[in-house]
């Protein structure tokens, strides 16, 4: 159904004063304050391109990768029909599917030079490492799709559902409106379907969705605030970095079995969730059948404890863990940038199934 988004001011005596739409030239602006500041659309991907010239004689609006290497293509609708965005939309996503990693690098430069007038642009793998903290072992693998939108009708609505739902196109619609109160501007934001939930249930094609074996893909970025060989010698699995990373690690629950995998690493360990999700400052570990707090041990990761980090621990009892130098990667195993995520796909099960092998786990 259409999602209609109003803001009101709560007034002294608790009555309402609804704030007003605002008249900014919404789609000039709006693609300005996205490619200045992507998180708003999705925090975990960054803007490579803008206005990218196609082969089909076409322009994106804005290009991104995510920390997997993926491509994000960021359509304005720009008072198109649903049909005439929607397939504009489809088409951008059948150019992107095979531009090579070249490309995309220089793709990459142009917008460093061109766009952001920077007089020494760096390459794309060190901007991945400088803003993921790692490279992904190949670029473009997938791709996603996502309409920006000021409201949303039936027939985008119903377009943009089927084809989530019957061909497994990861494609999305974010809204957002711009509203005035007296000299102050507000943009809200609200999304067809929370990101996180359409990563997990979109496969690459619905009809090889199958039903969820009840195992938890964990996804251990390392970075400054989290090392796995503290994970490993503790006994946890952690995010940080805001809620958009923390909300679905909160999704664990003990006796929730998780393989967690180092993303451009490798899967490293399986294990068995024993409490939910708490704070750094509340996370406690067993140490020599003492119950002790994770901040008075040593541990690798140098801002662990960082407020602006703000890391979430969930305990974990390894059932089988190994080194980042064993970790097993192999061609057809199941990635995603959630945190956690509960895949129907294929791959999922292939993956599950070849590490049992491996590990020797029941």
């Amino acid at each position: 159904m259409p999602i209609e988004t109003g803001i009101w001011r709560i007034q002294e005596d608790s009555e309402l004063q609804p704030v007003s739409l605002s008249g900014m030239d919404y789609e000039q602006n709006l693609q300005d304050i996205i490619a200045a500041d992507i998180s708003i659309v999705d925090p975990r991907i960054m803007v490579i391109g803008r206005e990218v010239a196609t082969s089909h004689g076409g322009r994106i609006d804005l290009l991104a990768i995510d920390a997997d290497g993926n491509l994000v293509v960021v359509e304005l609708k720009r008072g198109q029909t649903p049909r005439e965005v929607v397939s504009q939309t489809l088409d951008y996503g059948s150019w992107v599917r095979h531009l090579p990693s070249e490309e995309i690098a220089d793709i990459f430069i142009d917008y460093q030079r061109d766009v952001l007038e920077k007089e020494k642009p760096i390459g794309i793998n060190d901007a991945l490492l400088e803003r993921f903290d790692f490279v992904p072992d190949e670029l473009n693998s997938s791709h996603r799709l996502v309409i920006v939108a000021e409201e949303l009708d039936l027939s985008t609505e119903r377009i943009v559902s089927y084809l989530q739902e019957e061909y497994g196109v990861e494609i999305n619609v974010v809204l957002f409106r711009t509203f005035q109160d007296e000299d102050r501007l507000y943009l809200t934001r609200t999304w067809l379907i929370e990101p996180d939930a359409l990563a997990t249930e979109v496969s690459s094609s619905s009809k090889s969705k199958g039903e969820w074996n009840g195992e938890y893909y964990v996804s251990f970025g390392e970075g400054v605030s989290r090392r796995w060989k503290d994970a490993k010698r503790y006994g946890f699995v952690s995010a940080g970095g805001g809620e958009w990373y923390v909300r679905t690690l909160k999704r664990l629950q003990p006796g929730n079995r998780v393989w967690v995998s180092v993303p451009g690493t490798g899967y490293v360990g399986v294990g068995k969730v024993l409490e939910p999700a708490v704070r750094f400052d509340q996370f406690k570990v067993n140490v020599k059948g003492t119950l002790t707090s994770l901040m008075e041990l040593e541990v690798e990761a140098p801002e662990a404890f960082d407020t602006e980090h703000d890391e979430h621990f969930v305990a974990v009892k390894w059932i089988k863990e190994v080194t980042l130098q064993e970790a097993v990667k192999e061609r057809g195993f199941f990635g995603n940038q959630n945190t956690v995520a509960q895949p129907r796909s294929p791959k999922w099960a292939f993956t599950v199934d070849r590490l049992k092998t491996l590990w020797g786990v029941n």
